[in-house]
């Protein structure tokens, strides 16, 4: 198994070096084709009759455009010394929208954190979480203190969803050159500590199947204490987990877990919806 093609998003506000450096890393190690991706899209609507706003709407537009502009140069050349075949797309239009759409394209998306205290705009600027529910593609978020994807050590957070079976599946080909991998499941319950096992050990089993070294680890955390801390203190390099949440109205609402790994995550999380 393989990803044939990694789709690489870079924000046209902020600093892409963290994502850039992991998306030429693995189309490298996978000799995959890279797809390089922008969008922001209007803040103004534009009424014909007044003027002054029709020049301000043709402003940004040229604004967007060359910060898209600028966009594609920093993925070209930062991509060209890591895959033999690159792309490049972009697009005045909401962004977790377009890269969403655009997604079809693509085994795998990579798009920075968004570790920002305060909502950022999506007209402008994409929401990890947002694509994560809409790609219908395993996305990548890369913190930008990540230096690089090691692959030493893998954590699965397993829950037994279909989410995370989706996940784990769409993982195989990055956990087929993980040296270690460590299947964990969250009990809240000790009286729940066999069951969880037994699932656990399910997941090893079909790993093996895959050629996965793995093993199983049953941590109990009582409700209300956040286990992202303590997961992370095991030392893994990056987490698989399945993304749970609903959109009412014109947002998404997250689970606990799923919204503290987009939010505070400080190492590389591989989700899938």
């Amino acid at each position: 198994m393989t990803f044939s093609t990694i789709m690489v998003h870079l924000d046209v506000e902020n600093s892409n070096a963290a994502c850039l450096r992991i998306a030429g890393d693995l189309a490298e190690r996978f000799n995959a084709k890279l797809i390089g991706i922008a969008a922001a899209n209007l803040q103004q609507a534009c009424d014909a009759k007044d003027v002054s706003a029709a020049r301000l709407v043709e402003w940004e537009r040229s604004d967007i455009s060359k910060r898209l502009t600028d966009a594609e140069e920093r993925f070209r050349c930062a991509a060209k010394e890591h895959a033999s075949e690159i792309e490049w797309r972009s697009a005045i239009a909401r962004p977790a929208d377009y890269v969403s759409c655009e997604a079809r394209a693509a085994d795998l998306v990579i798009t920075g954190a968004n570790h920002e205290a305060s909502p950022i705009d999506p007209i402008v600027r994409l929401d990890p979480g947002e694509l994560v529910m809409q790609a219908g593609r395993p996305v990548l978020i890369v913190p930008s203190e990540v230096e690089c994807l090691k692959l030493k050590c893998a954590m699965v957070a397993w829950k037994d969803t279909r989410e995370a079976r989706r996940a784990v599946s769409d993982a195989l080909p990055l956990l087929q050159r993980v040296q270690e991998v460590v299947v964990v499941e969250v009990i809240q319950d000790e009286a729940n500590r066999s069951a969880a096992h037994a699932r656990i050990d399910d997941v090893v089993v079909w790993l093996g199947r895959h050629g996965i070294t793995s093993f199983g680890r049953v941590f109990h955390f009582p409700e209300g204490r956040e286990p992202l801390d303590k997961l992370w203190e095991y030392g893994a390099d990056f987490l698989v987990a399945g993304a749970y949440g609903h959109a009412p109205w014109h947002e998404w609402l997250f689970g606990g877990f799923t919204r503290n790994v987009l939010r505070r995550s400080r190492q590389c999380s591989f989700l899938a919806h």
